[in-house]
């Protein structure tokens, strides 16, 4: 099995736990990665990689219901995310998190289309956050910026330019790449708290406020409603888990990453619940920007001139520091997912190089960077800049969606030695969210912003990920052939 090690059988015997633990940070050790994360690196990733600018504009469309829903979400999708993450992660704390539990629940293939999943995710994810950014400009400039998202040309050169940054960092390794997500995650608390106020900063101004972010009201029982819900179950709170990529650079893995879920967890539900409240108070419902509902709220409430210009200048800055903050974590996790499947053979060796003086993984540092560009540029081809930005959305969630389907089946159908012993609990909430995550995948079609060709637009999403995951079975087919073949030539 390469360098990796199994994980123990049993919760009940803490002293192979500790062992597997023990010979993970050795084979870490061998292939030269430092352990740089923290717990409170670990808390403030986990803010930054869950909580996204967009999903309160999201929330924010179904107008006094989105307590409710939100609280729904919650109960039905994040509980029984952060259980597994907890879980499995105490069990098997090792470099490329769910990867790693997927192929140790179901074998090679099960582990390389989890891997595969997870990358297209990322890299997609990456490409969408970036995608963001001449939108997010436009507010931070003003109107004489309007013509931006839509300019084609010059958004995929502000975007090319952030890609080579973050492509740099990422070579550099999470000795910077660290404060760049904590500088991400700080910001992000920054302009929720922020956005959070704003409904009294436009009390006192005496500006119409509606600000009800407690109350309960029932949403309209439509398609709509149902895919609104479906991103807000999946899309706004997944995340959790991908810190665990990095278990390897982690300190104390197993216990960390676990306590990390614990402190953000309440943070984020209240961002997200009372974020929303604020942007149903100031932006009328029909005029909501899902790309930058939080600088479309700043701009409403605090105007654009004098002082209140200046503060929406600098939260719509802050919102900019958070967005490359996240891409900069994500395109970092993709990064590891090839280097982790290489040392396990199931990906060529070229993944896993290292470079010379800072030991990151080169390579697919690099390989990375020019997939997430073509990605955008082929998104942009001939559609406006909020469907674009659904399509990349749609297409990576779709593709996390199938990991996180993995990542919940393997209390329920992994290798019987590894289930043994697994709570009843455990089961009981992967259940939940196994079903959620169905629910969200089955829904992800169904545009909720209007686009030139709804047909198409489904065809997009659900055409993606069945041509992305039988290329990955023939890729890993064609892996495993030339590897016979060579040993037997041998």
């Amino acid at each position: 099995m390469s360098e990796r090690i199994a994980s123990p059988s049993t919760t009940q015997d803490q002293d192979k736990a500790n062992e597997t633990s023990q010979a993970a940070a050795a084979a870490v050790g061998t292939h030269g990665l430092k352990r740089q994360l923290g717990l409170g690196d670990l808390v403030l990733t986990q803010i930054l990689c869950v909580v996204g600018s967009s999903w309160v504009g999201v929330a924010a469309g179904l107008g006094k219901a989105q307590t409710l829903v939100w609280v729904l979400a919650m109960l039905l999708f994040y509980l029984p995310m952060a259980a597994s993450v907890i879980e499995l992660n105490r069990r098997m704390p090792l470099e490329g998190g769910l990867y790693v539990w997927a192929r140790e629940a179901f074998g090679d293939l099960g582990g390389f289309l989890t891997a595969w999943n997870i990358g297209a995710y990322g890299i997609a994810v990456t490409a969408t956050i970036l995608y963001a950014i001449p939108t997010e400009l436009k507010y931070l400039i003003g109107p004489r910026a309007a013509w931006l998202p839509e300019n084609h040309w010059a958004s995929i050169g502000v975007v090319a330019l952030t890609i080579a940054a973050i492509t740099g960092a990422s070579l550099r390794g999470l000795e910077w790449g660290k404060w760049i997500h904590n500088v991400g995650g700080a910001a992000m608390l920054l302009v929720f708290a922020g956005l959070i106020l704003l409904p009294t900063v436009a009390l006192v101004k005496g500006q119409p406020v509606r600000w009800t972010p407690f109350t309960v009201a029932a949403p309209p029982v439509d398609m709509r409603t149902m895919a609104l819900f479906g991103q807000m179950l999946f899309g706004a709170l997944c995340g959790l888990e991908y810190v665990a990529i990095m278990a390897g650079e982690s300190r104390d893995a197993a216990r960390s990453i676990g306590r990390s879920v614990w402190i953000a967890s309440p943070v984020i539900c209240a961002m997200f619940i009372l974020g929303t409240g604020s942007v149903v108070a100031l932006v009328p419902q029909g005029q909501i920007d899902f790309i930058a509902p939080i600088p479309q709220a700043m701009r409403a409430a605090l105007g654009n001139t004098g002082w209140g210009n200046l503060l929406a200048m600098t939260a719509i800055v802050l919102v900019e520091l958070r967005l490359l903050g996240a891409a900069s974590l994500l395109f970092t996790g993709v990064t590891r997912l090839p280097m982790a499947a290489g040392w396990d053979h199931l990906v060529p060796t070229w993944f896993t190089r290292m470079h010379p003086r800072w030991g990151t993984p080169a390579n697919s540092i690099l390989f990375a960077g020019a997939v997430a560009l073509a990605l955008i540029a082929l998104a942009m081809a001939g559609v406006h800049a909020q469907e674009a930005y659904q399509v990349l959305s749609g297409a990576s969630l779709t593709h996390y969606e199938i990991a996180y389907l993995a990542m919940f089946a393997v209390p329920l159908a992994g290798k019987a030695a590894l289930r043994k012993g697994m709570p009843l609990w455990f089961k009981a909430t992967s259940v939940v969210g196994f079903a959620a995550t169905c629910f969200a995948l089955l829904i992800s079609a169904y545009p909720f912003v209007d686009v030139v060709n709804a047909k198409a637009y489904a065809a997009k999403i659900l055409g993606t990920i069945v041509v992305s995951n039988l290329v990955a079975v023939v890729f890993y087919r064609m892996r495993m052939r030339g590897d016979r073949f060579r040993v037997r030539s041998n």
